[in-house]
C-alpha cells in the first residue's frame, strides 16, 4: 500500500518506521515547511493519508487531500465542535447541492491504540451495568506530556461522552477546574500534565461502600503508530466516516 505522511513529528516517524516494517511504501511526507507537496504526483499516488499535526491545521489538511482523491487516517483532535458538521458532510455518500465536497473518506480516531480501543469496550459494558446503581458516581482523570496541547484530551472526551450516553442521571461531561464546585449530574474530567508521559486514563466509579476503577496506562506512543497503520489499511478497502468501532468489532 502507498501512505503518505502528514505531519512529521515523533509520531510521524514512528508511523514511518511501523509502515514499512509491515511492506508498505511512503510516497510523500508533508509537513509545515512543504505543504505545496499536496499538489503533488507523489501524494496523489497514495492510497491513504495519515495525518497526526494540531487541531488548527487537521481539518484544511483534510480538504487538501480530498481534493487531491486521497482517503485521510487521523488522529489529530480539538477540530470537532467547529468542524463536525463540516466533515459528517463531506464524508457523506450523497452529494450536497452546488458543492464537490461530499463522498470522501476520513477515518478518525481520537486513539488508535489497540489497547485503548478494548478500553473503550470495556468503559461502554460498565457504564451499562453503572446505570443501575446511581450510589456509583463517575469520575476521570488524564495524564500527558507537557507538550500535549489540548485538555481534555479526545480520548478522554471521547470516553466521558460513551459514560454520559448510558447513565440516565449524567447530562454531560465537565472540565475539571480547581475551586470550581462539582455538579454531580456531570462527570468531571480531570487533565494532568507531566514529563513524557504517552497517555494514562482512569475511570473511578466511588460510593460511600467501595470504589471501582479501570485504567489505560500507554507505555509508549508505539501502540498508538501500529493502530493507525492498521487504520489505514483498512481505510484503503472502505469509505465514508470511519472509526475504530469500524474495524474492531467488539
Amino acid at each position: 500500500m502507498k501512505i503518505a505522511l502528514i505531519g512529521y513529528g515523533k509520531m510521524g516517524r514512528m508511523i514511518e518506521e511501523i509502515a514499512l516494517s509491515r511492506g508498505h511504501e511512503i510516497v510523500s511526507i508533508i509537513d509545515i515547511d512543504n505543504r505545496e507537496d499536496f499538489d503533488s504526483d507523489a501524494f496523489r499516488s497514495a492510497d491513504v493519508a495519515i495525518e497526526f499535526t494540531a487541531p488548527q491545521a487537521a481539518y484544511d489538511n483534510y480538504l487538501r487531500a480530498w481534493q487531491q482523491g486521497v482517503k485521510v487516517v487521523s488522529g489529530s483532535t480539538g477540530w470537532m465542535a467547529e468542524h463536525g458538521d463540516d466533515v459528517r458532510k463531506a464524508t457523506s455518500p450523497n452529494a450536497s447541492e452546488g458543492s464537490e465536497l461530499y463522498g470522501k473518506t476520513l477515518f478518525w480516531a481520537s486513539n488508535f491504540s489497540v489497547g485503548v480501543a478494548i478500553f473503550s469496550a470495556v468503559n461502554k459494558y460498565l457504564a451499562k451495568i453503572m446505570n443501575c446503581f446511581p450510589q456509583y458516581d463517575p469520575h476521570m482523570e488524564e495524564t500527558h506530556h507537557i507538550h500535549k496541547l489540548d485538555a481534555p484530551s479526545g480520548t478522554a472526551i471521547t470516553l466521558a461522552e460513551q459514560i454520559v450516553d448510558s447513565l440516565d442521571r449524567k447530562s454531560g461531561w465537565v472540565k475539571g477546574e480547581e475551586n470550581r464546585p462539582y455538579d454531580k449530574a456531570t462527570v468531571r474530567v480531570d487533565s494532568l500534565r507531566r514529563g513524557e508521559v504517552p497517555g494514562i486514563h482512569t475511570i473511578r466509579y466511588d460510593s460511600d461502600a467501595d470504589c471501582i476503577t479501570i485504567s489505560h496506562d500507554a507505555h509508549s506512543r508505539r501502540g498508538f503508530a501500529l493502530g493507525a497503520v492498521l487504520a489505514a489499511e483498512f481505510t484503503k478497502d472502505h469509505e465514508g466516516l470511519l472509526t475504530i468501532d469500524d474495524m474492531f468489532k467488539f
